[in-house]
């Protein structure tokens, strides 16, 4: 991501903010300071980064925070460098070559038969991403593509356009080679950092929230949560999806989902009032924000937000499983908004997706802030009882980081929530440094039985 985009994306960010009444403004990250990171730092002492192993003051401290979270911020570009390529690997909306699955990803390189479905992908891709016609989706891989000094005017343009797709396919071809090899032989805890050199992606899909859903009934059938007790919720990494890494689901606009379907599980519980709630989400992806506060200024215009709601019914999971998850897809949006129209679904996966769509009313949508925030090295104020979260949800997130950096957001998690407020993630947070959140429960959802393979939701409580 070039700096200047970084400065437009920020401005337009400003802007958004500009135009809140001073009443409502939403709350600004601050870096968390040494004296609250010195747990870390003592547990972390043998390993620490050769900035911080000799006692850091203050300044030297917040200089080194900053860069980086300047350097995970530059992530951000390998991440959609990896939803370009996951475009290129499941799109159906600009070609009708087949589907690069993993099985085939693997023979990338070794089969002139997946060499032709990668050759004949990209060709397609560059076309779609050269015409005046395309979806949103592709305008926006488009517009990155071209911010990072891309071109489609020339064959030689287009040629190294095709380059770096091959390229970014060969690269994920070993990334998934090298992942698959570290997480054989890694626990819950290994597994939950294992993307800590990874790209971090912005692609999201259903099946977190489904476990959310069943965690949050847990939580209150056995008493752990009262009706009415979340008031304040932090989504950390909602999410912009619009060319899933599963199956292709790139023929509906980028839309984050997750902050609504948190919000249609807690009302339909009993968990939160629909007219008194506040919910920020938490990301360092401008594009995420900028998306999130566009919705919240049309949504302020009285203009709904629709999310449509695919899911691929060949997904090789349990019969229970599927069961329990189509039920909740079926009422998903039933609490904030009414049925609308979905969008066409592409004749090449007609067959395997079930698709609706919600228009969430816009006194709803309205209702969610965007918040530019690293959860690794920030945190909003922690020392306003009236800025504090009773839940933060953050899943998918955690495990683009490793154990030091993990226990660092643990510390910043704290410090936002309410005594007895709940943290949430599908990541197994590590525990070494002291700090004030403990685990309180655990969902352990089994959604595939041969292979053996289970979701699962940490809910970590925040102690006195």
């Amino acid at each position: 991501m070039t700096k200047n985009r970084h400065v437009s994306l920020l401005l337009a960010i400003s802007s958004f903010a500009f135009c809140i009444p001073a009443s409502s403004q939403p709350p600004k990250a601050e870096f968390m300071s040494l004296e609250s990171a010195q747990p870390v730092l003592r547990t972390f002492s043998a390993t620490l980064p050769p900035e911080l192993r000799n006692e850091p003051n203050e300044v030297q401290w917040q200089a080194w925070v900053q860069a980086q979270d300047a350097s995970i911020r530059q992530r951000l570009v390998t991440g959609e460098e990896d939803t370009l390529t996951n475009l290129l690997r499941f799109g159906v909306s600009y070609t009708k070559e087949y589907q690069i699955d993993r099985e085939y990803l693997a023979k990338y390189g070794n089969s002139t038969l997946v060499n032709a479905f990668a050759e004949n992908r990209a060709n397609d891709l560059i076309h779609a991403l050269a015409s005046s016609n395309a979806n949103e989706g592709i305008k926006q891989m488009r517009a990155f593509l071209i911010q990072r000094g891309y071109s489609f005017k020339t064959t030689s343009d287009r040629a190294r356009v095709k380059k770096l797709l091959l390229d970014n396919l060969a690269r994920m071809r070993d990334e998934f080679a090298q992942f698959h090899e570290e997480l054989q032989s890694a626990g819950p805890a290994e597994a939950s950092h294992v993307y800590a050199q990874r790209g971090i992606s912005l692609d999201s899909n259903l099946w977190p929230d489904y476990a959310l859903d069943r965690t949050l009934a847990e939580l209150v059938n056995g008493g752990l949560l009262k009706p009415g007790s979340i008031r304040r919720i932090a989504i950390i990494g909602p999410g912009l999806d619009f060319a899933n890494k599963e199956y292709g689901n790139d023929f509906y606009p980028p839309q984050s989902i997750q902050p609504f379907a948190v919000l249609d599980s807690l009302i339909r519980l009993g968990l939160t009032d629909p007219k008194s709630y506040q919910l920020y989400t938490l990301d360092i992806s401008p594009s995420v924000n900028i998306h999130l506060a566009r919705a919240h200024s049309n949504a302020a215009a009285g203009k709904p937000y629709v999310v449509q709601l695919p899911w691929v019914s060949a997904a090789p999971f349990n019969k229970e499983y599927l069961a329990g998850f189509e039920a909740y897809w079926r009422a998903l949006g039933s609490q904030i908004g009414a049925p609308a129209e979905p969008v066409a679904v592409p004749l090449q996966v007609v067959e395997h997706t079930q698709i609706r769509a919600v228009s969430v009313r816009p006194e709803i949508a309205r209702r969610v802030t965007p918040v530019d925030m690293n959860i690794v090295f920030q945190h909003l104020s922690a020392t306003d009882p009236d800025q504090k979260f009773d839940l933060i949800v953050g899943t998918n997130i955690f495990i683009y980081y490793a154990a030091f950096e993990q226990s660092l957001a643990r510390v910043n998690l704290a410090a936002m929530l309410t005594p007895g407020g709940f943290a949430l993630t599908n990541d197994l947070l590590d525990d070494k440094a002291t700090s004030h959140l403990e685990e309180a429960h655990r969902t352990i959802i089994e959604i595939s039985s041969q292979p053996q393979v289970f979701d699962r939701i940490y809910c970590y409580r925040r102690q006195p």
